[in-house]
């Protein structure tokens, strides 16, 4: 009896420190910006399994929580409100489908983000398997939200267009009365909560409210998906070019639902 119970002792510790290594492998790899190995691809897909059945005893241990009646009501009244709020987004993101009829689409439901990484990535339910590929535009009813970065078999990242990562360009365009104008969506103030467009020719006219989309210039992003509208401008510190801050229409704190876009379907 000793020794089977510390055999069931030594492979409940063996297992705990494999789900600890794996987790610490991802951990490393999957906040480099580098695609997904094989391995680590195969690896992501498990770590969302396991991150599943790890939560799923605490989830049930908090419903059995005992807590008086008002604390309960006030809990049910918060998780209601959220609850109407995503079957909202849902609606909107299937109303979306119907509208986007020039393109295939795939629905995807946002599993993970990192909250030390708010606005750089975010996880969502579908990847290979579903036909998704890297540098495929991502949408929600607001616009443009971000782009696929990286892809496992069942899941992918989306980097969105509010990360820090300076690597990561959009090119845009302008709506003037003169016509459009391009220049790159390049970065995010999170004090303002405004999108930043760099490398504006400075004698160009832009007026407030002009219309911000994709120009389709490079990379698979369509031409002219919303992104945002002018809301102020400066001249940088050279004086040789402006700087112009965009409003969006995506509140990036509260994401559920997504739609990726893949390619054009056939006309014939």
């Amino acid at each position: 009896m000793y020794h089977r119970k510390k055999e069931k002792k030594k492979k409940l510790a063996i297992i705990f420190i494999s789900i600890i290594g794996i987790f610490l492998l991802l951990f490393v790899s999957f906040t480099s910006s580098r695609n997904y190995t094989v391995v680590e691809s195969i690896l992501k897909d498990v770590a969302m399994v396991l991150n599943k059945i790890i939560m799923y005893p605490f989830t049930a241990l908090n419903k059995e929580k005992g807590n008086d009646l008002s604390e309960s009501y006030m809990i049910q009244k918060n998780v209601n409100a959220s609850l109407e709020k995503e079957i909202e987004e849902l609606k909107d993101t299937l109303k979306l489908n119907q509208t986007l009829t020039e393109y295939n689409t795939v629905n995807a439901t946002v599993l993970s983000r990192n909250k030390s990484y708010w606005f750089n990535t975010i996880t969502i339910d579908k990847g290979k398997k579903d036909g998704i590929e890297v540098d495929m535009a991502v949408i929600t009813k607001n616009g443009l939200v971000g782009k696929i970065s990286k892809v496992s078999y069942t899941s992918s990242e989306v980097k969105l267009i509010t990360s820090d990562d300076i690597n990561y360009k959009v090119s845009v365009g302008i709506s003037t009365e003169n016509g459009d104008t391009y220049a790159i969506l390049n970065g995010y103030d999170k004090k303002t909560g405004l999108l930043m467009v760099t490398g504006v020719d400075k004698t160009t006219a832009i007026k407030e409210n002009d219309v911000v989309t994709t120009s389709g210039l490079g990379g698979k992003e369509p031409r002219g998906i919303y992104v945002g509208v002018v809301k102020k401008q400066e001249n940088d510190k050279y004086n040789l070019s402006k700087t112009v801050y965009l409003k969006t229409g995506q509140d990036f704190n509260s994401i559920h639902y997504l739609t990726v876009l893949k390619e054009k379907k056939n006309e014939d």
